[in-house]
């Protein structure tokens, strides 16, 4: 009995050596003789892209510009596949970026200007849309913190009484009759004075502003620059809503004038008494007389 016990214990060891050294030396030692599969890799495509951080207006040179390799399937519209492409567009000279280009961004054609070309508004204009310019001051242009890229209101006041008096000198203050009104909502800042550039965070005092407008909006403009004043409304970045307005006149805020005053009274008449004649006393004697008023 004791002989069959000491038997199966040493079969029981045997068997976990020979287990164990299955696992740790010959499963590991045939899975290093088998060849690895290798998984497929996706076709890639050399996509010229920046190597540093480019500035609007800046013109690209070689040294900025570098070559990373794309998945063929996610190569982005347009892309440049060499830097002799970029810097030699149609046998031109070195372009210039119309708009800030991050390190590693794809260079794109729509972000770039054509060969020999300077940075320009016209570049930046969207389809369909047209550049209107307006005059503004340092307050009726949001005190020069529109800027570039910013989106703003169009605010006309303007005065409909004949012969109010100039809005902007403030002459006249009697006789007006002020109406303010919205002409037009959420359009782009293009350029401020003679900046166009949207990574500007300067503010300075405007003499114009260029608005991104409509062909209607530029009509509507035109007409509104010439009725009175146009002042900008700057909006929060990101808000698109269209706001409902009406005009505001002078008499929401004054409200009805005053009645005229009371007619003064008219002056009493105070009846003068007349005049009493003087007394006169005659004094005999030697001839003399002389008076006395009572």
């Amino acid at each position: 009995m004791r002989l069959t016990t000491l038997a199966s214990l040493g079969a029981s060891a045997a068997l976990g050596l020979a287990a164990l050294f299955v696992a740790r030396i010959a499963l590991p030692a045939a899975a290093a003789d088998k060849p690895a599969v290798a998984l497929p890799q996706p076709r890639t495509v050399p996509v010229v892209v920046a190597a540093q951080a480019i500035s609007f207006g800046e013109r690209l040179e070689a040294r900025q510009l570098t070559v990373a390799r794309y998945p063929a399937d996610a190569l982005p519209a347009g892309a440049f596949s060499t830097i002799d492409q970029v810097l030699a567009q149609d046998g031109g000279g070195a372009p210039v970026a119309l708009t800030p280009l991050a390190q590693r961004e794809p260079i794109l054609p729509a972000k770039i200007s054509g060969p020999g070309a300077r940075a320009s508004v016209a570049a930046e204009i969207a389809e369909g849309m047209r550049a209107y310019t307006i005059r503004v001051s340092d307050v009726s242009g949001v005190g020069g913190h529109a800027l570039p890229g910013d989106r703003v209101d169009v605010v006309l006041m303007r005065d409909t009484n004949a012969g109010g008096g100039d809005l902007e000198g403030g002459g006249g203050g009697h006789g007006k009759n002020l109406v303010s009104q919205v002409v037009i909502q959420n359009v782009r800042v293009l350029g401020v004075d003679l900046n166009a550039d949207p990574t500007s965070n300067k503010p300075a005092t405007p003499q114009t502003a260029t608005l991104e407008v409509s062909v209607e909006d530029a009509q509507k403009l035109a007409v509104a620059s010439d009725l009175g004043v146009l002042s900008l409304a700057l909006r929060r970045t990101g808000a698109a809503e269209i706001a409902p307005v009406r005009p505001m006149q002078t008499r929401d805020f004054v409200g009805a004038p005053r009645a005229a005053a009371a007619a003064p009274h008219a002056r009493r008449t105070v009846p003068v008494a007349p005049r009493r004649a003087p007394l006169i006393t005659v004094v005999e004697g030697d001839g003399t007389s002389g008076g006395s008023g009572a």
